[in-house]
């Protein structure tokens, strides 16, 4: 099997920076398991990477850190600028400095956006099967879970509008946490799909609030959207939620910026970060590493994207030739690919079971993004070809189970 070798690339998407004993519960995972972390073995599991870390993020915080004291921090204007020029140049978007608010993640943001908009009693929407956090989002707080099913359509998901819109007419529905690029399901919406989510949304006075994190991770031909960059009636009735961590592998600097066109919002989502959080403020190394990835970043990540479009490639193309039972979902966006292994028969936690202990393959099951996800698998393609080709020829050991099965059935 081939792929483009990366030893033709400036950046270094071979290397494996192992985490084992140093606080990544996604790699202590491994050793929970087995036992022992084999050498051959990484996790594709949480959506972090696997890659080293972007050298021009890693010098930068360097340099930084010998001018610097480590004291409190606040965006500069230098900051906002290069958040704009990001979402100008990536997106086309063009957006103004004061829209920006720091939250310490995406997660932190949608949570304060549904306490900061919705009341206890009243109705949070979901395209699900969706991002686990976003169903704790509505339920810790004592909000209604309204549930939009996507549709399997093939190799795809699709809206179901006709739900869709009786749902957000409903008096309680109040507020949408729209995810996109879509994760676990990896659709980019369409300009057409939001602009129908957006009118139902206003015309039933729901508030939309978009994660965008994965915004940056398209797959060749796909191209973001930003919600609010489709009219300005969108944008005053929306909440847009990026940030550098998927992009860059930067989750641990919990930095994320949330864009919020309407003054009135964003008074109003400011008022709720201080209820929650007193001192809502990210950390100094944060807002210098989302600077640098956003400023220096782009050869890097046009690189990235061409490692997980491989890796789809060798995944896709392996589980076609060799279990045609397996339907992998297409990959417009993210880095994240959802596989239906219903087709095996092998009850859900029986596989994760079979993955995890037979083949040394840690994925994240299906069943944690809610009942329709059950009997999926999400694999994490941000990592060297060489460990997803390695992880592979281990799924062999399913050969054995499957042939078990028929013989029972005999």
């Amino acid at each position: 099997m081939k792929w483009r070798s990366v030893s033709t690339m400036r950046y270094d998407f071979e290397t494996v920076i192992r985490r084992e004993n140093a606080g990544s519960g996604k790699w202590d995972e491994i050793k929970r398991t087995l036992g022992c972390f084999p050498k051959d073995v990484i996790p594709f599991s949480v959506a972090d990477m696997e890659f080293d870390m972007v050298p021009e993020v890693r010098e930068g915080l360097k340099a930084f850190l010998d001018r610097s004291v480590m004291g409190y921090a606040a965006m500069t204007e230098e900051y906002r600028q290069t958040v704009v020029s990001w979402e100008a140049r990536r997106h086309g978007w063009q957006i103004q400095p004061e829209w920006i608010r720091d939250t310490p993640g995406v997660i932190n943001a949608f949570f304060t956006a549904v306490k900061a908009f919705t009341k206890p009693g009243e109705g949070v929407m979901l395209m699900t099967p969706v991002y686990y956090p976003m169903y704790a989002a509505a339920t810790r707080h004592d909000r209604v879970l309204v549930d939009n099913p996507l549709v399997q359509e093939g190799d795809t998901y699709r809206i179901d509008f006709e739900d869709f819109a009786q749902k957000a007419a409903e008096p309680n529905t109040k507020l949408l946490i729209l995810c996109s690029p879509h994760n676990p399901s990896g659709r980019v919406w369409t300009r057409e799909e939001l602009e129908r989510i957006g009118r139902i949304c206003i015309d039933n006075h729901v508030l939309v609030v978009s994660d965008e994190i994965h915004c940056d991770l398209l797959m060749p031909g796909y191209k973001h959207i930003p919600f609010g960059s489709i009219s300005e009636e969108f944008a005053m009735n929306s909440i847009i939620c990026t940030a550098p961590s998927k992009t860059f592998n930067l989750a641990g600097l919990q930095t994320s910026n949330t864009i919020i066109a309407n003054e009135e919002l964003r008074q109003r989502f400011y008022v709720e970060q201080q209820k929650d959080d007193g001192n809502p403020k990210c950390n100094i190394l944060g807002l210098e590493g989302c600077r640098l990835a956003y400023a220096y970043g782009d050869a890097w990540l046009d690189e990235c994207l061409q490692v997980i479009d491989t890796n789809r490639k060798v995944i896709t193309d392996y589980l076609a030739r060799e279990f045609p039972q397996v339907r992998v979902t297409r990959l417009e966006g993210t880095y994240l690919l959802w596989i239906d292994f219903r087709g095996l028969g092998i009850e859900c936690h029986e596989l994760a079971r079979i993955l995890k202990e037979e083949a040394h393959i840690f994925l994240d099951e299906g069943f944690i993004f809610g009942e329709a996800g059950e009997g999926f698998e999400r694999w994490n393609l941000a990592a060297p070809t060489s460990y997803i080709q390695a992880a592979l020829s281990r799924l062999e050991c399913l050969k054995k189970h499957l042939s078990g099965m028929k013989r029972e059935m005999l």
